[in-house]
């Protein structure tokens, strides 16, 4: 099992774009960019853009089956499981299970995601 590999891209650049994809459900919210996946175990690593004035309040908390990494690399997001405003350097790994949401955003945020989804337990 490997993940893909890429060398060095600017994500944030004007020619990088075209490469965000909106996540499905959240449309006008929220937009992804998968940075590298391993198409047989589904592990993968991707950003997560949350537009300004993002709210998810409508979908409801969340949780996996399988563990996840978080890391806030711009913005603020609040997170209403945890009553707290996540701001640029939170990280959290996340257990199976571990219910987190739903989110807003004012300024907008961008996500580090990293999953495990063959890691079930």
């Amino acid at each position: 099992m490997t993940k893909s590999a890429v060398t060095y891209w600017n994500v944030f650049s004007s020619r990088s774009q075209d490469r965000w994809m909106p996540v499905k459900g959240l449309e006008g919210i929220a937009e992804e960019l998968t940075l590298s996946i391993d198409d047989k175990s589904g592990e993968y690593t991707k950003l997560t853009r949350f537009l300004p004035g993002a709210d998810t309040t409508a979908f409801g908390s969340k949780s996996h089956l399988y563990p996840e990494e978080v890391f806030i690399i711009s913005g603020r997001l609040y997170d209403k499981a945890f009553d707290m405003w996540l701001e640029a350097g939170h990280y959290a790994s996340r257990l199976p299970g571990e219910l987190h949401g739903p989110f807003k955003t004012d300024a907008g945020c961008v996500v580090l995601d990293i999953s495990f989804p063959n890691r079930v337990g």
